[in-house]
């Protein structure tokens, strides 16, 4: 899971762009890039670290041009380094040089890896990004493919989660795979065309309209309009009628003013906390979220019970989100500094703990043992999804059943691991109420029902 954004027009390319991914920042925190074209060259720049300190104002404003493309990483495979972030800048033998960035995983990486360092193709990194954008290079420069059809082999070869963005001297190719693992927006502003991975992105920079993109969907975007090329995404996907949305980005990725796969986030996550709350029978004092991402699923719990909603944990809004760190020491660190439990508030009191899931357990054993030593009386968890007990292919850092502790132990188990005084999780089934169109998502995480499994890394 990473963000990405594009944007190309009359206005000054580098600055939307950049306006963009700040506002994806939530989306990957490891490592941002920026790839600009002033018509003639590709000018890239990336390094480890926010939006904020790679692409501050002074710098900026010396990337002339009115194309760029952006990535913000979180690191799925792939070390956390220079080499493995984003964009990636293709340059070919005295031709034309590309910009790739991408957002997803992809399953047959090593096999595709292989055949194609076999056509004397090199990497730099280990990032399946790389990998995509090389085979499109390859596609269109050696093979002399055109566009539309090098994007076509890319569906058909490629399995797995990519919402990539292409950048030429004078285009931006933006294109989703056939299942539409990971969510991508196009919308048009007063002086361009923009795409980002949520529309809180077009918010920011005032796109007049936007759209998503579609599974299996081809925008080649110039600055005087843009062409849709729609494949059969049916027989992409091997003839399954449904897409393969991932669920997870309602539950946690997305930001909940996003509208994503076709429903408003916040309104789905007020719709779990009062799915949690209608089989629950608790009699508590106060509802507390673990800020931020449950923050609407503690208010519809709060609704739907009567039960009064507090922000009892304050939240460092300098410290980034503790699943998307790199390692597990520094997730346990981040959870000592991102939080604080509100003075006096918790003595006595029995409390109603909502979060959005439970993935390591780690972080939830602390934030409980943080409450009871403020005082809490009681400390009874609510989970706002499944228990997550398979590892994700598509984009989430969860490689390994290892990690997962809801693979490794019962309800009852885990309820002692994190020391609450009970536990509760909603159901796949229930899940699935919640969702529109719930056919047309991806539950692997939950129950190992893989849309895509060709190729397993």
């Amino acid at each position: 899971m990473c963000g990405i954004f594009g944007y190309i027009g009359k206005e000054k390319a580098s600055e939307i762009t950049a306006l963009g991914l700040f506002i994806l920042q939530h989306r990957g925190q490891e490592s941002c890039g920026i790839a600009v074209s002033d018509g003639e060259k590709l000018t890239l720049i990336k390094e480890m670290g926010y939006v904020k300190e790679v692409l501050y104002q002074e710098r900026i404003e010396k990337l002339d041009g009115f194309a760029a493309i952006g990535h913000v990483r979180y690191p799925t495979r792939g070390t956390p380094n220079l080499a493995n972030s984003q964009p990636h800048l293709i340059e070919t033998l005295n031709g034309p040089a590309y910009a790739f960035a991408s957002n997803g995983d992809i399953v047959n990486y090593k096999t595709l890896r292989k055949e194609y360092e076999k056509k004397q193709i090199f990497f730099h990194s280990d990032n399946d990004g790389e990998l995509i954008g090389k085979m499109l290079v390859y596609k269109l420069e050696r093979e002399g493919k055109k566009i539309i059809d090098a994007v076509k082999e890319i569906m058909e070869e490629v399995k797995g989660a990519y919402s990539a963005l292409f950048l030429t001297k004078n285009r931006i190719y933006a294109f989703r795979d056939p299942w539409g693992f990971r969510p991508m927006i196009f919308g048009r502003t007063e002086g361009g065309f923009a795409i980002g991975s949520e529309s809180v992105a077009m918010d920011i920079i005032r796109a007049k309209e936007w759209r998503e993109v579609e599974p299996a969907e081809l925008l080649i975007i110039s600055q005087e309009g843009a062409e849709s090329v729609k494949y059969d995404e049916e027989v992409l996907r091997k003839g399954r009628k449904t897409p393969a949305h991932c669920s997870f980005e309602i539950i946690y990725f997305a930001r909940p003013d996003s509208y994503q796969y076709r429903q408003f986030v916040h309104e789905k996550r007020m719709q779990l906390g009062e799915k949690l709350a209608e089989k629950d029978n608790i009699k508590a004092d106060a509802v507390v979220p673990v800020p931020d991402s449950s923050n609407f699923m503690a208010l519809g719990y709060s609704k739907k019970t009567g039960i009064p909603l507090c922000f009892g944990l304050i939240r460092s809004h300098y410290i980034g989100r503790t699943f998307i760190k790199p390692s597990q020491s520094i997730r346990d660190e981040s959870v000592r500094q991102k939080f604080n439990p509100l003075y006096r508030f918790f003595h006595g009191k029995k409390i109603i703990l909502v979060d959005d899931s439970i993935v390591r357990g780690t972080t939830i054993r602390k934030i409980v043992r943080m409450i009871k030593g403020a005082g809490a009386k009681e400390v009874h968890v609510r989970i706002a999804s499944p228990p997550v007990k398979f590892p994700c292919y598509y984009g989430i850092d969860t490689p390994t059943y290892e990690e997962l502790i809801a693979n490794k132990m019962n309800i009852e188990e885990i309820r002692k691991f994190i020391e609450a005084d009970s536990l509760m999780y909603l159901t796949v089934e229930e899940l699935q109420e919640v969702l529109d169109s719930p056919e047309n998502f991806c539950y692997a995480c939950f129950n190992g029902d893989y849309p895509v499994l060709e190729g397993k890394k």
